[in-house]
């Protein structure tokens, strides 16, 4: 038997985890975005994670990369449990399920199922998106700070990390877009520039404005899709809530708002 400690312990260790697994479209975490409906250790230690994205139909192709995300996340844990995922009302549920319960992995299952996607090809694409988002937050922090952008563009990696950022979501993502532009550009080191394309390309005083520009439009799709998917999964199994007495775009797109009155057809008398 476990004990309360230890369950303690490796359920903050699960947990933690799990919140590093992001959503490709939006990057920000599944647990974030609510998810994960349950995460439980067994008394045997297994684990077992129920996972329910917003609506019956979101894209296949973004359920397979969270789920084999979720699926990095557990064989990651300290203990090497034995792990159970389940995806709850979702168009593929039941053949992702049933090919899991079969004993076979991931790959084999999303392999089967999607024959020849390039999920490799479709998760660097959502990588670059990533990348761009957290260094528009940055950018913005650096020039809120007061810095200006000969100095910002200046900067590698000692400066940047000895530099304070002004704005919540700029200290934020601070760590995550050093963490990006590792991964994704491993050669920088001492005295290169920190700020660079997803391509390489160094950034310039002259390109900045219709660069910031172009980051811009990115932050706000993503941001659309992020509000649209909180609300689509707080609503999902409820009724309509009208904020003062007015419905919302959620209420709209799951079509739960009753004609107007004056709309309402005519009756024949």
């Amino acid at each position: 038997m476990m004990s309360t400690a230890l369950r303690g312990r490796r359920q903050a260790e699960l947990w933690r985890r799990l919140s590093e697994v992001n959503d490709p479209e939006l990057d920000e975490p599944v647990t974030n975005m609510g998810f994960v409906e349950r995460a439980e250790i067994l008394d045997n230690a297994s684990v077992e994670v129920e996972f329910r994205l917003p609506t019956y139909w979101c894209s296949p192709n973004f359920a397979f990369l969270m789920l084999d995300g979720v699926r990095e996340a557990l064989e990651a844990l300290s203990w090497k449990p034995a792990y159970r995922v389940q995806l709850q009302d979702h168009m593929f549920a039941d053949e992702v399920n049933r090919g899991i319960a079969a004993g076979k992995s991931f790959g084999q299952v999303f392999g089967e199922m999607t024959g020849d996607l390039d999920l490799t090809a479709l998760r660097e694409t959502f990588r670059a998106k990533a990348y761009k988002r957290r260094q528009e937050a940055v950018l913005l922090g650096l020039r809120q700070a007061g810095l200006g952008d000969d100095a910002i563009l200046a900067m590698d990696l000692p400066a940047f990390d000895a530099t304070q950022l002004a704005g919540e979501e700029a200290v934020a993502q601070k760590p995550r877009y050093r963490q990006a532009l590792l991964e994704r550009h491993p050669q920088i080191g001492r005295g290169d520039g920190v700020f660079r394309t997803w391509e390489g390309v160094p950034l310039t005083a002259a390109m900045l404005a219709s660069y910031l520009g172009d980051l811009r439009s990115l932050r706000i799709n993503m941001e659309f899709n992020g509000a649209l998917c909180r609300g689509l999964k707080q609503t999902r199994y409820k009724q309509a809530e009208f904020t003062d007495g007015e419905p919302t775009l959620v209420d709209f797109i799951l079509d739960r708002v009753p004609p107007a009155a004056g709309n309402a057809p005519a009756v024949n008398s």
